[in-house]
């Protein structure tokens, strides 16, 4: 098993047609079990084209109803990538995956308001990822988003991190010594995102098929630290935790997400202090992640 996706996963590209998303689009086909699991595109003025054999519809909704997909991943440039999210709610899809960086944070502010109004109602509940992510990969099954697929293995570690390339940092440390992962996610930095530490570390909690966990984080925002306090007491498998930013000056915003210093148990000290505190094994240098995994493992 795995957490969100495996290779069964039927997903609908939103953005197909453009040059980010013909890339990555034709990347995740060749992946594993991409030639099946990639059935759809959604773009309003090519619909009924095809574009690497994959068909083209006028909308998400018509998509899901011709070809039962269930996830969708969004490459629509930042201007309209909130209403691409809310398409996809709006035809009650399970998972929106998000890429997208620079949306403006009130369309973010407006597409969350709205995702919660129809939660309230009784409507379905769509989970999304990102925005501003690399997407998640279920190795040698299936991949969805931008991570580079050759560094990936099948096993039994979770990965899930904050920042893209980390995620990739992590997963290449693994692999290297020996060990597969079951999924990798990368939940993205923006301010208004989806799915959050936390609700990752419950997925892989849940998850039989995953024995152990490296939690990567940002200074910036609470997230780390409800996930810390919700794995001290409900998590069963060990925990390695890093955060980036130790060096980063109190104040400073990092990189290009929504990694804000706000005062407070946000600064990477902070975090790394209450992850220890709350059973993870935690390093203040990354290039030790895979390897203190191991460790716990014995």
């Amino acid at each position: 098993m795995s957490i969100y996706i495996n290779k069964d996963t039927k997903v609908i590209t939103q953005g197909i047609t453009g040059k980010t998303g013909q890339f990555h689009t034709e990347k995740c086909q060749e992946y594993a079990n991409g030639k099946n699991c990639f059935v759809a595109g959604v773009n309003p003025k090519k619909a009924g084209e095809k574009i690497f054999d994959i068909p083209i519809f006028g909308s998400v909704k018509e998509a899901k109803a011709q070809t039962g997909a269930t996830v969708s991943v969004i490459y629509v440039p930042p201007a309209g990538a909130a209403d691409a999210i809310w398409e996809a709610c709006e035809a009650d899809l399970d998972l929106a995956i998000c890429i997208t960086e620079g949306i403006p944070v009130r369309d973010m502010l407006v597409v969350r308001n709205k995702m919660k109004a129809k939660e309230a109602a009784g409507g379905k509940k769509t989970l999304l990822l990102g925005p501003n992510c690399p997407g998640l990969i279920t190795p040698d099954e299936i991949k969805i988003g931008i991570m580079p697929g050759h560094i990936h293995r099948k096993g039994r570690i979770g990965v899930v991190s904050r920042s893209g390339t980390l995620t990739y940092e992590a997963v290449a440390q693994l692999t290297e010594i020996g060990l597969g992962q079951s999924s990798a996610v990368g939940i993205g930095g923006d301010p208004i995102n989806g799915l959050k530490h936390i609700d990752i570390m419950r997925a892989f909690n849940d998850d039989p098929d995953t024995d152990a966990v490296i939690m990567i984080g940002e200074i910036g925002g609470p997230d780390e630290a409800e996930a810390a306090v919700w794995c001290k007491a409900n998590m069963k498998k060990p925990i390695v935790g890093f955060i980036a930013g130790v060096t980063a000056p109190a104040g400073k915003r990092m990189g290009h997400a929504g990694a804000l210093i706000s005062g407070g148990a946000d600064t990477a000290d902070a975090k790394l202090a209450i992850m220890e505190e709350c059973g993870f094994t935690v390093t203040r240098n990354p290039s030790e992640m895979a390897k203190l995994l191991k460790a716990l493992l014995k």
